[in-house]
């Protein structure tokens, strides 16, 4: 997996994304050589709840021209350079009227800060803080930004992957920021390879969907279509992002602080990824907060590593590839992954054999005492299961009386299916 997850991060990084645009449609398009995706368009001016879908925005190319002749602030080398929905300019100007649309991290001096101004008409650049402090304060400076703000449409992609009910669990990423790692690339190709192994995984009992959109507008203009079918469909959920740095894994709450979405994966975490940390739902945040708003107060949570804004490089040309690891982030979709497995356990079984304890030596289930790979850990394990599988408690509450994995009693179950003593 991490090769393939290498591939397509080089083959994402280069382009320029945002909330709308050719960059958008090209990374979805890419992503789509991973997992079916279906592409919907929303056109420019369309009304979502209280948002308003904005111009669509192409750029072409941006720079700035220094008095003596030097080409700085080149958007072909680095996309972070250019504010994110610049209009197209064309402009000469002193240093000191260039100086209101420079953007810099002086905390930071050799980073390029990404900066956004999605619905406000304006434009600017963003350099690192040591070459904006050698520029010349004299002469003229020469501006460009090509490109288009126009009406068009917001693209968004879904994949559902049916289960055996319609009950769905949602997987929920954004796309939508140029080129930095962490921040943008490691959700989507989170979810893109956790998709993979969720198709390969034999009679799944739940609905699988998939959603890669513009973080915010994004989101808002999928809940403005699909709201209702989450409200009565949606079991959980799990926002996607910052998964590729080397952090322990970090589990943000839903709103509703004790879903089974933060249950179950509290209670992979604890026994499968203990140096985890575990933080409460906040509007600070990503595309939780409109999952999350009072309207639909869905059971979504996001699991990720080191949290947006809690890392130096966010939100600049220092979330790079140099700055992730691919082996953390194959880690992160088997985390997921784990999270799945136990939601398709977590069922309340019924042991046939309520009165006294079934007779597991005659259904090839007890092991002789002189078998040298007799394992009494295991079959205590086995007897627990079925004297809680009473048809009222779920797989989770029983895992947790033993203090241990929902993911131990996976064979355990088929082997008392395939026996005949469970009743689902």
């Amino acid at each position: 997996m991490r090769k393939e997850l290498e591939y397509y991060f080089d083959k994402l990084w280069p382009i320029c994304r945002s909330i709308t645009g050719n960059g958008l449609r090209e990374s979805l398009n890419i992503l789509s050589e991973v997992l079916p995706l279906q592409i919907t368009e929303v056109p420019t001016g369309t009304e979502v709840f209280d948002w308003s879908i904005p111009k669509e925005w192409n750029i072409e190319d941006a720079y700035i021209i220094t008095p003596d002749g030097k080409k700085i602030a080149d958007f072909k080398k680095n996309n972070l350079h250019v504010v994110n929905y610049s209009i197209p300019v064309d402009l000469e100007l002193s240093y000191d009227e260039l100086s209101k649309h420079i953007h810099t991290m002086a905390e930071m001096p050799d980073a390029i800060p990404y900066i956004t101004t999605y619905y406000k008409e304006t434009w600017g650049f963003c350099l690192s803080f040591n070459t904006w402090e050698d520029l010349p304060k004299e002469g003229t400076y020469k501006v460009v930004v090509q490109g288009k703000l126009e009406a068009g449409s917001l693209s968004y992609g879904e994949c559902i992957l049916k289960g055996e009910t319609e009950t769905e669990i949602l997987f929920s990423t954004y796309l939508c920021h140029p080129s930095m790692a962490n921040n943008e690339l490691s959700g989507p190709l989170a979810a893109a390879f956790l998709y993979k192994q969720l198709a390969a995984m034999p009679n799944r009992k739940y609905t699988y969907r998939f959603l890669f959109a513009p973080e915010t507008i994004g989101v808002i203009a999928f809940l403005a279509k699909n709201g209702d079918h989450l409200r009565n469909n949606l079991k959980a959920g799990y926002v996607l992002t910052c998964l590729g740095d080397s952090g322990p894994l970090t589990y943000k709450k839903s709103k509703q602080d004790f879903s089974e979405a933060d249950k179950i994966a509290s209670h992979i975490l604890n026994y499968h990824h203990p140096t985890h940390s575990t933080i409460p739902f906040s509007v600070g945040g990503s595309d939780e907060r409109q999952y999350c708003s009072p309207g639909f107060n869905l059971p979504i949570g996001s699991l990720m590593r080191t949290p947006y804004q809690k890392f130096k490089e966010y939100h600049t040309s220092l979330d790079n590839k140099s700055f992730i690891s691919f082996a953390a982030l194959e880690e992160s979709v088997m985390a997921y992954k784990q999270i799945v497995t136990a939601f398709e356990l977590n069922k309340k079984y019924l042991n046939k054999i309520q009165d006294c304890e079934p007779q597991l030596g005659k259904r090839g289930l007890y092991p002789s005492s002189v078998d040298p790979l007799f394992n009494r850990q295991e079959l205590h394990r086995m007897l627990h299961f079925l004297s809680y599988a009473d048809g009222q408690t779920d797989l989770l509450t029983i895992a947790e009386k033993r203090n241990e994995s929902m993911l131990l009693y996976r064979e355990i179950i088929v082997k008392c299916q395939n026996a005949g003593l469970l009743e689902e």
